[in-house]
């Protein structure tokens, strides 16, 4: 059966996602996100696109984004090619990482725009992986506030006002504001259940047995316990397998 054709944005702006195959993880430590945010911009200056926000998850990514002089299919053959390259190098593999085909979702009109846009930066803190925005370090969020990075964040503050000061704050108050905002996500993988749990623990972790993460070091514990929720587990699930309090999980 044939894939069906994308549907083209007339502003030329869509909001993309793209995943490891499988699911699986795409990024192992801040140097593989590092290296990602550095060919995304790099590829600015060859495929003439503009990056309006970001957020880079273990297992996948998000852009909002304006298309160049090459087809977006093009662009993330290039960008994918150049990480692939590296990590697969950096982590003695070989094969494909990321799924096959990206995602993506137009973006025409202002309204749905900003709402793509702070669904991005909030993505960390719905899944439950950081509870601060701004803490989060592998989205453009912080480039709104002046961090140097790949985003055209001017074009966005444009529509929080002229004066810069103001239209950060507003930036700012509006990226916490609550919400029901639905944009474009891949299906949820099916719960993972305590007997497979059991096994990604011990084998990610050499422990005998679960319960065995209680006697590592706080820095490591949370290491792993931060670990363990990019994987699927829920908070839940980490603490009955563990016996680490929710407390400590949830704000892990």
């Amino acid at each position: 059966m044939p894939r069906k054709s994308r549907e083209k944005s007339d502003t030329g702006i869509y909001h993309v996602m793209l995943r490891g195959i499988n699911g699986q993880i795409i990024f192992e430590d801040n140097e593989d996100y590092e290296r990602l945010i550095q060919s995304i911009g790099e590829y600015k200056g060859v495929c003439e696109y503009e990056i309006y926000a970001y957020c880079l998850m273990s297992n996948h990514i998000h852009l909002l984004m304006k298309e160049g002089k090459e087809d977006l299919g093009i662009v993330f053959r290039r960008i994918g090619a150049s990480y692939v390259y590296w990590y697969n190098g950096k982590y003695s593999r070989t094969g494909h990482l990321f799924q096959d085909r990206y995602k993506s979702e137009v973006v025409e009109n202002d309204e749905y725009f900003l709402t793509v846009l702070r669904y991005i930066h909030q993505n960390p803190i719905k899944a439950g992986i950081e509870r601060e925005i701004g803490r989060y370090p592998w989205s453009s969020y912080n480039e709104y506030l002046g961090k140097e990075g790949i985003c055209n964040a001017k074009f966005a503050l444009g529509f929080f006002g002229q004066d810069e000061k103001s239209a950060i704050a507003a930036f700012e108050k509006f990226n916490y504001e609550e919400n029901n905002d639905k944009c474009l996500e891949y299906e949820k993988s099916l719960r993972i259940d305590d007997n497979e749990a059991r096994k990604i623990i011990m084998e990610l972790f050499g422990v005998e047995d679960t319960i065995g993460i209680q006697k590592l070091e706080k820095e490591k514990r949370d290491k792993v316990i931060k670990k363990l929720k990019d994987r699927g587990l829920s908070i839940r699930q980490i603490e009955r397998l563990t016996g680490i309090s929710f407390s400590i999980i949830r704000r892990t």
